[in-house]
């Protein structure tokens, strides 16, 4: 048994306090290709990845998704790095670049790496600003934001995991 694997996958957890310091390229790197051995649908790999490190960039990505979500304070809880995921609007985009997000979200704290999966990409990326971001980064403005990761150095213990509830899986033998 692959028991740090295990351990990953048990214990990491959304954090939401963040360092101001930027991550290296070495960690980012890491993250990133983690996500680009995700499972896709006929391994077609047609998720986008986009990781915005440019503060002003970061700060504009993060004033999108609080305009969408109705509110003044930053989505992204002061990360430094912004990961954002795209897919075709088919029938396997969205179930790809999930798996794709999740794998990354894992890759971050295997790294020691706080991370959170921070929803609103949908719309952040159907509205006339954020289509201006995509051609702006060379991004098929067609594709369909679908989740979004907050990354960094956290400035907080790693939370820990809520019961879990009961009869949460079925086994029929």
């Amino acid at each position: 048994m692959k028991t740090e694997a295990i351990e990953v996958l048990m214990n990491r957890r959304s954090v939401r306090k963040f360092k101001p310091d930027q991550i290296t390229d070495a960690e980012l790197k890491t993250v990133l290709d983690a996500g680009t051995y995700a499972p896709t649908a006929r391994n077609m790999q047609r998720p986008v990845i986009v990781a915005v490190q440019e503060k002003a960039t970061r700060d504009a990505v993060a004033a999108l998704n609080a305009q969408v979500a109705g509110s003044a304070s930053d989505p992204y809880y002061g990360a430094p790095t912004i990961i954002i995921v795209l897919a075709p609007d088919d029938e396997f985009g969205t179930l790809d670049a999930a798996a794709v997000e999740t794998n990354m979200l894992n890759a971050a704290y295997a790294c020691g790496l706080g991370s959170c999966w921070i929803n609103r990409p949908q719309t952040m990326f159907s509205m006339p600003e954020g289509k201006a971001m995509l051609r702006a980064w060379g991004v098929d403005e067609n594709l369909r934001g679908v989740c979004s990761i907050a990354l960094g150095y956290a400035d907080c213990p790693n939370p820990e995991a809520p019961p879990r509830k009961e009869n949460y899986y079925t086994v029929i033998k």
